[in-house]
Parts: structure tokens; sequence; C-alpha cells
């Protein structure tokens, strides 16, 4: 935890920050839609190493033959041949200063407190803006530990077969049809190893953002944290607003060591314009631990389920998140544990939010294998609505294939009362300050889990949210 007189100010973050566009030049921006040449050009761009072609054309190929899901929020509107795949806007990609970073794309990263926070509390920052990386960097105390921190596209250069044995290993190419895209025109991201034993006592953090229209991101996050190591990353990501579909369709991959931790938070915050079709899972070994705290708000539509393979005898997994879905939007959230591992534990909890119409939704998955023994899994769903034509849903899926597992699963869902707000305005408190007390406190049980300077900025993206949400 850092100093207090060095704590991050996110309270005079407005929603301009968030939702004004760059008039950027751009080095390069290819034509909208998808076919083999994009492919292949995104590939020589990077001067990729010919397995990393291999997999993308396989990967393309299966895109076009997979269906969309049809089960979640509805995908018809969405429309492949008007997104751009790859842009970048920067002459000096992947710089490790920010003084080498262009003015107007630094002032953007300035708007949104990232120095800032690279100076008050955090081990490394990376910094993508649009499909690659503008600035990337760590802490030289934990390089010369052994960490690597780096920029996705660098690190299939200078770790290529490092990478290589990880990559697509925890969520396949087949998985589903927004991970094969992923694949087939992934750019940009972060590569995060943890050496053996090493405790980073830092969070490190990486910031996505999407500038112009009609733009799709597709960066890629694999973390391995080796045994006994610990580490915590936090995800932050923003958009502009145009009133034109944009597509976010990143992946994350986590290997988690014996007896090693791994915390990773994120806080997106995408324009309504945007799909959030985003793919994360972790496999856990042996007496290890993976945490995942969300904080999902903006974009339109949301199809978010973290996942935590739990392949390691007393594994442990939390899941902590939240929702927030205002007027048109769908936020369909949740998250999976699968556990083959004996003696494992997991607990979710996850909040929702819904408010102006907006429609929230848990969609879960709890599995436990027949030769789990004694899993224990504790799931709790609470659902706040802040007016009466809202709505909000619970699908929970289990199945255990063991007679020793302790599985749980609890929902609530309701309004605030009219009493406890009469209870607030009898003591002087105006009803609007009140329902951001409720939903304050409706939230802190993961509000709290974050480092502090991230806590106020999700603080503040909320009461952003919850503006004018009387009546």
């Amino acid at each position: 935890m850092s100093d207090p007189q060095s704590k991050v100010q996110f309270q005079d973050i407005s929603r301009n920050d968030l939702d004004r566009a760059n008039a950027s030049d751009y080095v390069h921006q290819f034509p909208k839609g998808l076919n083999k040449k994009i492919v292949q050009r995104i590939s020589e761009n990077k001067k990729e190493p010919s397995w990393m072609l291999d997999i993308r054309f396989r990967a393309l190929e299966t895109f076009e033959k997979l269906p969309l899901p049809t089960w979640g929020p509805d995908l018809s509107k969405l429309d492949f041949k008007n997104i751009r795949y790859f842009s970048t806007a920067s002459e000096n990609p992947h710089a490790k200063s920010w003084d080498e970073v262009s003015p107007e794309i630094k002032r953007t990263f300035e708007r949104l407190r990232i120095p800032e926070a690279e100076k008050a509390v955090l081990a490394g920052v990376g910094a993508q803006y649009e499909s690659e990386n503008v600035y990337h960097n760590l802490k030289k105390e934990w390089d010369d530990q052994g960490v690597i921190f780096e920029d996705f596209d660098v690190a299939v250069q200078k770790y290529s077969d490092l990478v290589r044995k990880y990559f697509s290993k925890c969520v396949p190419i087949l998985d589903h049809k927004f991970a094969a895209l992923h694949y087939a025109v992934t750019s940009g991201g972060t590569f995060l190893y943890v050496p053996k034993g090493i405790k980073i006592t830092q969070p490190l953090q990486a910031y996505f953002r999407m500038n112009s229209m009609n733009q799709g991101q597709f960066e890629h996050t694999l973390i391995i944290v080796e045994d006994e190591a610990d580490a915590h990353y936090i995800e932050g990501c923003s958009a502009p607003k145009y009133g034109s579909q944009s597509l976010h369709a990143g992946c994350v991959e986590v290997f988690v060591g014996k007896g090693a931790k791994m915390r990773y938070s994120s806080v997106e915050n995408w324009s309504k314009d945007t799909y959030n079709l985003n793919t994360k899972r972790a496999i856990v070994g042996d007496h290890g631990r993976m945490e995942w705290i969300g904080g999902n708000l903006g974009s339109g539509v949301t199809m978010l389920y973290p996942c935590s393979i739990l392949v390691g005898n007393y594994a442990q997994a939390d899941h902590l998140g939240v929702a927030f879905a205002n007027a048109g939007q769908n936020q369909d959230t949740g998250a999976k544990v699968i556990i083959h591992g004996k003696n494992c534990r997991s607990k979710i909890v996850a909040k929702s939010l819904s408010k102006g119409g907006g429609t929230s939704t848990y969609r879960g998955m709890v599995s436990v294998s027949k030769n789990a023994q004694n899993a224990i899994v504790n799931v709790e769903c609470d659902a706040l609505m802040l007016d009466d034509h809202s709505l909000s849903d619970t699908i929970p899926h289990i199945k255990c294939e063991n007679s020793t597992a302790s599985i749980t699963h609890e929902a609530s869902a309701g309004k605030i009362s009219e009493e406890v707000l009469l209870y607030f305005q009898s003591r002087g408190i105006d009803e609007e300050v009140a329902k951001g007390m409720i939903v304050n406190g409706f939230l802190d049980e993961i509000v709290k889990t974050l480092p502090l300077e991230y806590a106020a900025e999700l603080n503040r993206l909320i009461e952003l949210e919850m503006e004018g949400s009387i009546g």
C-alpha cells in the first residue's frame, strides 16, 4: 500500500476523460473486414516467427466455421465486416520511457492517471493504444530478480520458446468462436513471468485504450507464476463513444504453480458502443491460489466468465465480481470453476447493479470431477435493481460427480426499499446521496480487495453511473 501522500486522485475523472477520442495520425490502419490477407499482414507487420502465423491461419479457419453462441445476449447485430482489426498510431511502439511516447497519446494516458499511478504504487506498467503497446516498463528491482514483464509482441520475439510452450494451452483455439477470432488477429497485450519463489510486493498494471471508430482490440495476456511465487496484475480499459460498434475480444491465460498465488484485478469500462467478449482462464497447481477480482461497467454487451481450473490438490480459487448495467446495456457475467484435484476450495461472490432498464445476468458454472474428493464450493449472487424497469437474473450450472463434495449456491435480488431511504432522509441525507451510500455498502466486499488507489477509481466510475439515479 502506498503512502497516503502519494495516493492517485481519481475523484476528478469525468465521463469526458473516458469518452473523448484523439485526432491521431495512424501509421498503419488496415481496411475493415477480415480475411486471410489481413491476418498475414498483421503477422508480417510484427515480424513474427512462422509458428505464430500457422496458429493465426488455423484460428481464422476455425472462426469461419464456428457459429455464434446460441445463449446469452443477442449478438446477431455484430457486424464483423465493419470492424477494423489492426491499427497503430505510434511511430515508436514498445517505448520504455513516457518521453518516447507521442505527446497526444501520452496525454490520453495522463488524463487516465496511468503515469501517476506508476510512480505511486506500481511495479510496472503497460499501455496499449489501439492494436499495439506504446509503452511497457518494469522497475529495475524486479527485473534484477528475473521477473519478465514485457509487451506480448516483444515477448514472442525475445522469449519465443517460453511463449510457445504456454500460448493457447489454457484457452484453446477451438474453445469458442471469439477465442478463434482472437488467435487469428491477436495483437499487443502482456507477457508476465514470475520465477520460482519471487514475491512481487507491488501490483503490475496494463491499460488498454481504443480510440478510433469501429476499432477491434485483441490483446493477449499470458501470465506464468512459478512455484511459491506471488504476483498481482491489474487490468484497466476504456474507449470513446461514437454511436457505432466496436469489438473487444481479448484473451487471458494464467498458469499458477505449486504453492503460488496470483491475483488478477480488472476494471473494465469500455464505451456502450463496445461488444466486450473476453475470455479469461487459469490453471492452478497443488496448493496454488488464483483470485479474480472484476468490475464490469461500460460496454453495451458483455460476455465474460473468468474460469479457474483446479488441477492440483489443495488448490484454491476465489472469484469476486461486480457488474453495473445501465440504460442500453446487457451485462452477462459470472464465473467458472472446474475442479480435478483433491481437497480444493472455491468461493464465488457476484454482485450486480441494474438501472435505467439495463439487464444484468450472473451466468456461472461449477464442475467437480469424479476424482475430486472433498471439494468445497460456495457461490453467492446478489442483485440490486435501482428502478422498476431494470432486469436481473441468475443462471447457475452445477455438475458434481463426487459425493464427498460440498456445494452451496445462494442468490438474492431486490430493490432499495422506501423504508431505508426514509430512514436516511429522516437524518437529513439527500435521497441520491443515500442511494450512493447503500450501493457502496453493497459493493464493499469487492471494492475493499483492490489496492486503495484502484478502489477509488472503481468507486468514481460507479458514481458516474449513478448520476441521475433518482426515479
